[in-house]
């Protein structure tokens, strides 16, 4: 900003309390505006007429007497003072060039016609035509102030208010980048350090979150900023729950210390909050050792490389010096868009030495797998190829089980024949006693899994492991980038079930982990991710909806701005998840990882009863593919919905048979 702008700024701001004077008084500053603008004009116009400076006295305080006398009421009569400045236009300068002519001719009949003793006649000539002069240029100066000081005005009404918490480097340093805003106006800081409160902080006063609902009132907050990026997740928890028992606050956060590093902070890098943020959860730091052990200058497979999992496990990895990975997929766009991805982290992090490859191919393509990993003999596998929405299984069931059981079985054969060193499964919480075909079918992959390794033990150059984690955060699907769609539009938040619980974890911890557990297994474990304490999807409804600075609209608050409607428990959807089958798990060398003790079938019994499966697949026969995932799968109670479509199924299989029968005799 120039010097030119920062001074028009300034008597911008200086017009500004003016707007919000009461009538009367803007008329009576007017007034002696004028009238100290016709003493001028006629000072002045005796020092033009006689070339000399004299003082304010006598003869010129006779003039000016009579100045005033003619001036003001022939402008209060002819409308001057019921214009609004700030709209101050041509009209307006018309209104004034009419008035003061008249003015003119009455003061110039008076002092040069009639004339008085002591005053030049001159002057009855000259001062109209400076009084013109001053009241237009008046009218003109103070239209162009009152204007943009009223623009500012309600620039400065509309915009959100907002309060930063966190008076250190951070906070400085967000208020002052916000400083010049248009879209956001600071009026203060929080800080939890008494030591602070009522202290000045960059022209900001500072405040203690005990005062947040005072603030709300005096100042209109609407916003709070939390500029807090080196505090605990703990520690951040805390804050957030002393802001959301306040209505109509929309809290936003800053990026991490080493963005903020590159560069002024403006409202661009505000976002909205972390996951973690509104799970509360602290993560821990992972083991670098488990991290690299099964990748570090190996090759290494991901199967379903553009799914949720997967593409995280991608960029992981490719941070952790793979010599070569591969990224499998069948869908063209969701391969194409994770290589694009981590093409570009390498750009950004100037490591050039891992080869990616991307491969387009279905887990269920026996041949293109066995192609694949002969070819690029593969150290590391991680298989994290599925279908795995519940309600979108409970309506392809075949194709479910082909790509969830078959397509698990296919890549873990061709692996076993090409000696890779460790295969990883992605599990779920959902196989845990399943109630869906999806989640039935994913036991099913861990049982073959379990199989194959107990065949042969000792000898088998491959380890088989099973990862079992819940939901992942910010996947598709996932309740909080609905929640928050839906927060957008307005509501309702639709729920399932009032009582609902699940399991939640970062997409990037899960992957973390996940490398972590594969690399500490031995062969056949089912590993369990410590997901924490099972999380109520009301009470995160409720959590966002007043972190967005909304109310929930209830039987208690039914004026509220956001409904919460519930759709009931889809097909084959649990209440409550649960992530093990058999006794309490055992403890591993990462406390954020457990060692499950579920019991498997031996893999001879379990071919004959996948031959069947296999053969079934082949046929259609989702009467006896539901049947013998229950055979399979212990525990495994199909809903309604699975029974109900089975049945109707079948009876089209049977009319199809007999119209066949009937067109083969006739």
């Amino acid at each position: 900003m120039n010097i030119k702008n920062t001074v028009v700024y300034r008597l911008r701001e200086l017009f500004r309390p003016m707007l919000k004077f009461p009538r009367y008084a803007k008329i009576g500053i007017i007034l002696l505006v004028d009238t100290s603008l016709c003493c001028l004009a006629t000072w002045l116009a005796y020092y033009l007429a006689t070339s000399e400076l004299v003082a304010f006295d006598g003869s010129v305080l006779w003039a000016a007497a009579i100045s005033v006398a003619l001036a003001i009421p022939l402008f209060y009569l002819s409308g001057l003072y019921r214009a609004i400045f700030r709209y101050y236009g041509f009209l307006a300068i018309f209104s004034v060039s009419y008035s003061v002519a008249m003015y003119g001719l009455m003061f110039a009949s008076i002092v040069t016609v009639v004339g008085i003793p002591g005053i030049p006649r001159m002057i009855g000539l000259i001062q109209p035509l400076l009084l013109l002069f001053f009241i237009s240029s008046s009218r003109v100066i103070a239209g162009y102030f009152l204007s943009g000081a009223y623009r500012n005005e309600i620039k400065t009404n509309t915009i959100p208010r907002a309060l930063v918490y966190g008076a250190g480097s951070a906070g400085s340093q967000l208020v002052s980048g916000l400083r010049n805003s248009h879209e956001m106006r600071v009026v203060g800081f929080l800080d939890d350090d008494d030591s602070l409160h009522g202290r000045i902080l960059i022209d900001q006063p500072i405040f203690s979150p005990s005062n947040l609902e005072n603030l709300i009132l005096s100042r209109g907050v609407t916003h709070v900023l939390l500029a807090v990026p080196s505090a605990s997740r703990y520690l951040r928890n805390q804050m957030l729950k002393r802001i959301g028992g306040h209505s109509n606050i929309s809290v936003r956060t800053l990026p991490s210390l080493i963005d903020l590093a590159e560069g002024r902070v403006t409202t661009s890098d505000l976002r909205e909050l972390d996951i973690d943020d509104l799970l509360g959860r602290e993560t821990i730091t992972p083991s670098n050792n488990l991290l690299t052990k099964n990748i570090d200058s190996k090759v290494v497979l991901v199967t379903g490389a553009g799914g949720t999992i997967g593409s995280e496990l991608c960029r992981q990895i490719v941070n952790l010096n793979p010599k070569v990975i591969l990224l499998l997929d069948n869908s063209e766009y969701a391969l194409y868009s994770i290589l694009a991805k981590l093409e570009r982290m390498k750009e950004v992090g100037g490591s050039n030495n891992n080869e990616i490859v991307p491969l387009i191919a279905s887990v269920q393509d026996e041949n293109r797998i066995l192609e694949i990993m002969d070819t690029w003999r593969p150290d590391t596998v991680y298989h994290a190829a599925a279908y795995k929405h519940v309600s979108l299984v409970e309506e392809n069931i075949i194709e479910g089980i082909k790509n969830n059981v078959i397509g698990t079985l296919v890549t873990a054969q061709a692996a076993l024949k090409n000696n890779v060193s460790d295969f990883v499964l992605i599990s779920t919480d959902k196989a845990v006693r399943p109630t869906s075909v999806m989640g039935a079918s994913k036991r099913l992959a861990e049982l073959c899994l379990q199989g194959l390794f107990a065949l042969d033990a000792k000898g088998s150059a491959t380890r088989f492991t099973m990862v079992r984690f819940g939901n992942v955060l910010g996947s598709s699907g996932s309740v909080i980038p609905r929640f928050r769609r839906q927060i957008i539009d307005g509501g309702p938040i639709t729920l399932t079930h009032l009582e609902v619980t699940r399991y939640f974890m970062t997409i990037a911890e899960a992957a973390q982990l996940v490398i972590q557990a594969g690399a500490m297994a031995k062969g056949g474990d089912v590993y369990l991710l410590n997901m924490g304490k099972p999380v109520k999807i009301l009470d995160l409804a409720h959590r966002m909806v007043e972190l967005s600075g909304l109310t929930v609209c209830d039987e208690k608050n039914p004026y509220g701005d956001i409904k919460i409607k519930v759709t009931g428990l889809r097909y084959g959807e649990k209440l409550h998840e649960e992530l093990q089958l058999g006794d309490d798990p055992l403890p591993t060398a990462h406390p954020k990882i457990q060692r499950a003790q579920d019991p498997f079938v031996p893999w001879g019994d379990l071919k004959v009863g996948l031959d069947v499966l296999k053969t079934a697949l082949s046929k259609n026969d989702a009467k006896e593919i539901v049947y013998l995932l229950q055979k399979l799968v212990v525990g495994f109670q199909p809903s309604e919905k699975i029974t109900d479509w089975v049945y109707v199924e079948q009876e089209k299989l049977i009319e199809n048979k007999k119209i066949q029968e009937f067109e083969a005799k006739h």
